[in-house]
């Protein structure tokens, strides 16, 4: 008998052919159990390595031994007239019958059984509806001028402009911002990298000539991921009604993407208030001009919108940049005018934009600007603002007017959230960038402040803004000579912006650079640089037109480290006879803690007044219990912590809440008492001292880093 024979006579390719079917089905079972009690994914490879290394076990095991009606033999020692392997091979071929029964059960159980489909895990989920919503997305570039003038790059730029606000207007339509798509302007850069930039699937560009009375605009329709054109055409027009063209430009656009990716929706194209063509052809200019946010520029677009006015008296659009341009050259922002005037001057054009359109959101806007910079009208500016943006929601300088009123009202989480979204829309938008940069900074997020920062460095790297970015994120890691360096390249290139003198301010008075401070500090820092000079007269004269101007912290601080506590009384009973009436004019202000109200607290306290220092200290608590909540961690906030807990007598709390200020990068004076008199009461206590070195130690490490002696020399 052959060897192939005897393999069939001892049944080895039976239980060979049992063992596997068996084994599959055993497999899909142990699959389906093993799933529904979410075991880890070993229990299931352990199972099939044990099947595997089975299977030549049972074909041995097939060979070797054979089944006897007195049981398992092994078959050298089974007489071959008594085998009975034939009868065994029989009940083996049932038996693979009933198993490829159950296996072909299992198949069609699994091809046609109705499934529920699994819900992706949560990243996954938010992943696809970001592809989603990428798909409804474009971007609108700036239109190259190809008129003969270059000075009409102001036409085509704000024929883009207009087109884009149409489109931004379309709900479930994501429109890249102004900001972001014109940073791409002159630039022949891969269209795959802008979309990829801005985040959008669809790029709109296109061309103006403009001759005489006529222009000639072309537009193309592209597709990001391959380059397909979806639609392109050219327009020959009198530019007797330009505003007709930017419909009619929009219209097309909008029905191609209506066609690839609206699914038919139907939409209609926000028409823009009309106008004048020459009075149009200004207002393009003028806003070209307010984008720059400097003060010749400003002023350049103020007198232009004045030209816009004359020619066409009833063109709400000019009031409301023109109120906006004036609040711009107030000279606690971009240029000189005194705030009053500024102020005054700034409603007037406001008011009358919203009398000819009640329901125009720069309007809106503008008055939002306007209040929440006032005392007293916080909440004014926010529903002004909030009025604006329900109005336009792709108004990205009102969202970030918005974060700035909502910093004002002690809500960092809620500021962080609209420069969140604002940057989705318009990634490249330079106050919102910078906004967020600090908001994560202040409320401990810095891993995502440098993130955030180095994401954005490569469209911004001759930037003055990543300059004031740097130095932000050096002030939060407790780097003060990186920040005082980086503000001050900043503001080389921008002299007269208030944010980098700012934090030049900032890194001088921690530096101790108090020269500098008291000629080049910005408002209240400058007051600080006197005062630690010694010039108090001075000082206190600017203090003084400080508080007329709104400033009342910057007088208080002085009245206290000058030992005048008893004129913080007088000047405040003078004035509010309440504290309710105080905190309606000057709530908690920003992310630093209620400063105002803790000098208030002082003075009451040195006066004996435990009444109204109860009432303060109350108030104080409740502003800073809503930041605590909100995980603010700005060293000056807690600072003022400690000044809070030293004031009411909880000293061990008082050093704990100073130990956390200095150690997150807080200097002051070499006698930190000096600056902050409520310091006073903890002097000679040996934690207070220790806390009190490790300040000096971090602020002569700094004056190092700068080349600068030793305060102590």
């Amino acid at each position: 008998m052959s060897f192939f024979e005897e393999l069939k006579r001892r049944n080895v390719f039976r239980v060979a052919v049992a063992y596997l079917v068996s084994a599959w089905v055993a497999l899909q079972l142990a699959d389906i159990v093993l799933e529904s009690i979410d075991a880890p994914h070993w229990v299931i490879q352990a199972f099939m390595l044990a099947i595997a290394l089975g299977f030549p076990l049972a074909l041995v095991f097939a060979w070797a031994f054979e089944l006897t009606p007195e049981g398992i033999k092994k078959e050298k020692h089974v007489d071959r007239s008594q085998s009975i392997t034939h009868k065994t091979g029989q009940k083996m071929n049932r038996g693979i019958i009933v198993a490829l029964t159950i296996a072909v059960a299992l198949l069609l159980f699994d091809r046609f059984m109705p499934r529920g489909t699994p819900e992706p895990p949560a990243g996954e989920q938010e992943a696809a509806t970001g592809q989603v919503e990428q798909a409804k997305s474009i971007a609108v570039l700036p239109f190259v001028n190809m008129s003969s003038d270059a000075e009409q790059e102001y036409f085509s730029d704000g024929i883009s402009e207009e087109i884009l606000n149409s489109l931004a207007r379309i709900k479930d339509l994501k429109v890249a911002g102004r900001t972001s798509s014109f940073a791409f302007k002159g630039q022949n850069q891969d269209l795959r990298q802008i979309g990829e930039t801005l985040g959008v699937e669809h790029i709109l560009e296109g061309s103006v000539r403009k001759s005489g009375t006529k222009v000639r605009i072309t537009a193309q329709l592209i597709q990001v991921d391959d380059g397909f054109h979806l639609w392109s055409d050219t327009y020959d027009r009198e530019l007797t009604d330009v505003f007709a063209i930017q419909d009619e430009i929009a219209r097309a656009i909008l029905e191609q993407l209506k066609a690839h990716l609206l699914d038919g929706e139907a939409l209609e194209v926000t028409t823009a208030t009309r106008t004048d063509s020459e009075a149009f052809d200004l207002y393009l200019l003028a806003r070209q001009r307010m984008y720059e946010r400097m003060q010749k520029p400003l002023e350049s677009a103020s007198e232009l919108l004045d030209r816009v006015i004359e020619i066409d008296p009833e063109y709400a659009p000019a009031y409301a940049q023109r109120g906006i341009a004036s609040l711009l050259l107030a000279d606690n922002s971009y240029g000189d005018l005194p705030v009053p005037q500024a102020e005054s001057q700034a409603r007037l054009f406001l008011e009358q934009s919203l009398r000819l359109d009640p329901e125009l959101a720069e309007g809106w806007a503008g008055m939002g600007l306007y209040h929440y910079g006032r005392p007293g009208e916080l909440n004014e500016g926010i529903e002004a603002l909030e009025r604006a943006l329900s109005i336009n929601p792709n108004l990205v300088d009102a969202a970030n007017w918005l974060n700035n009123a909502y910093a004002q009202s002690n809500r960092p989480a809620d500021s962080r959230d609209i420069l969140e979204e604002v940057l989705r829309k318009d990634p490249l938008y330079k106050p919102g960038f910078a906004n967020l940069v600090w908001l994560y900074s202040i409320l401990g997020q810095v891993d995502k402040a440098i993130a955030l920062n180095e994401k954005t460095r490569p469209f911004m790297s001759t930037d003055p803004t990543m300059g004031v970015t740097d130095a932000i994120i050096g002030l939060a890691q407790g780097n003060i000579a990186e920040c005082l360096v980086s503000a001050r390249e900043s503001l080389a290139v921008q002299p007269n912006d208030r944010v980098y003198r700012i934090f030049y301010s900032v890194g001088l008075a921690r530096t101790g650079q108090n020269e500098l401070l008291a000629t080049e500090g910005y408002r209240s820092w400058k007051v600080l640089g006197l005062k630690r000079l010694g010039r108090l007269e001075e000082a206190a004269l600017l203090s003084a037109k400080l508080a007329a101007e709104g400033d009342v912290l910057t007088w208080f601080q002085f009245l206290n480290v000058t030992g005048r506590s008893d004129e913080v009384i007088e000047y405040l009973e003078s004035r509010w006879p309440t504290l309710d009436a105080y905190e309606s004019d000057f709530p908690s202000d920003g992310f630093s803690g209620y400063d105002s109200m803790i000098e208030i607290a002082l003075a009451y306290q040195r006066a004996g007044n435990a009444q109204r220092f109860d009432d303060a200290m109350a108030r104080v608590r409740i502003a800073h219990d809503s930041l605590n909540a909100q995980g603010l961690r700005l060293p000056a906030f807690l600072l003022n912590e400690a000044a809070y807990h030293t004031l009411a007598g909880n000293f061990p709390v008082a050093l704990q809440w100073l130990a956390d200020a200095v150690d997150g990068g807080m200097v002051a004076s070499p006698r930190i008492a000096e600056d902050w008199p409520v310091f006073s009461d903890l002097e000679g206590d040996p934690e207070y001292e220790a806390i009190q070195g490790r300040m000096v130690e971090h602020l002569e490490t700094e004056r190092a880093t700068l080349g600068l002696d030793p305060v102590s020399a």
